[in-house]
């Protein structure tokens, strides 16, 4: 007896089905490009309509299908702090007497915990197509039912991070071919950014050499290029002066946080906005570097 193929397919099923990475397959769920569903926070994706995807018809639509709940049988949101690491929030977190706890592993996982109700603010950068956007095509793919602001938290200078002296002599992307880089998780958008532009500039994710483990914070690429491990990583401005680094200026992204609405108006959120209008915050990123805070706490997207 033949047994019938899963009605749906998981994230490392379809990216096997389509010979990519899984990061890629986040990357389509996250621009509303692939049609999937989540089930209590898990991605899954229709076998229909993933062939008919695949075969041009559009009919399904890409846009993502979220399995909702009765209002009255929603739970209750965690509030915590998950995301991307921003050492400037991290800080800042402490600092406010917030007394919110964080998960940081990477912006696209933020999202899907925001989502499936696991946090209650979710940091994000997330690169766009046209390198002059972030994030806002990534919130909105989760469709009017978000209940969620997005709100700026600072720009902040990213590039390659160097040995003292740069005794590699990488001055730019191209310079990466065959140079021991540290990578970050596959769910990370510093990743889903050097990746796009290793594409810009020519290189094949085969034309470096990966370190084994991905770095999951700001602070471990540094690392391990402090410690040569790393020839070179993508990282903050920020962090690479903290740990005395080269660095190498390529591009100014938007680090954002999306928060639940209720939650925007709860205490612990409130001490921190408050905390971040004061002049200890501005002084403290500017002593930092590489941050730009002047839109702190301007609202960017504020779906019903």
């Amino acid at each position: 007896m033949t047994v019938p193929p899963p009605a749906y397919l998981t994230v490392r099923e379809l990216a096997e089905l389509l010979r990519v990475k899984e990061r890629k397959i986040y990357q389509l769920v996250a621009d509303g490009e692939v049609p999937c569903r989540r089930v209590t926070g898990k991605l899954l994706f229709p076998r229909g309509e993933i062939e008919a995807w695949i075969a041009g018809d559009t009919s399904t639509g890409a846009a993502e299908v979220a399995v909702t709940l009765p209002r009255a049988e929603f739970p209750r949101r965690a509030e915590i702090v998950v995301g991307s690491h921003d050492p400037l929030l991290e800080w800042a977190l402490r600092e406010s007497g917030a007394g919110l706890p964080t998960l940081f592993d990477g912006s696209l996982d933020g999202i899907a915990r925001f989502e499936s109700r696991e946090a209650s603010v979710a940091g994000i950068h997330i690169p766009e197509e046209d390198a002059a956007g972030w994030n806002l095509s990534a919130v909105r793919a989760l469709g009017p039912a978000r209940n969620a602001v997005l709100i700026s938290w600072a720009t902040r200078t990213r590039g390659l991070i160097a040995a003292p002296g740069n005794p590699s002599g990488i001055g730019n992307i191209s310079d990466l071919t065959g140079k021991r880089v540290a990578q970050r998780q596959a769910h990370a958008g510093s990743q889903l950014l050097l990746e796009q532009l290793m594409a810009r500039g020519g290189l094949a994710e085969t034309d470096v050499s990966w370190l084994d483990l991905p770095a999951r914070t700001e602070t471990d690429v540094a690392e391990a290029v402090r410690v040569g491990r790393a020839e070179a990583g993508l990282g903050l401005e920020s962090v690479a002066r903290q740990h005395g680094l080269d660095f190498i200026p390529l591009v100014d992204e938007r680090f954002d946080l999306l928060v639940c609405r209720r939650f925007y108006f709860e205490p612990p959120f409130q001490a921190l906005l408050d905390f971040a209008s004061g002049a200890v915050f501005r002084e403290r990123a500017a002593e930092l570097g590489g941050y730009d805070v002047s839109e702190c706490g301007r609202v960017r997207d504020n779906a019903p």
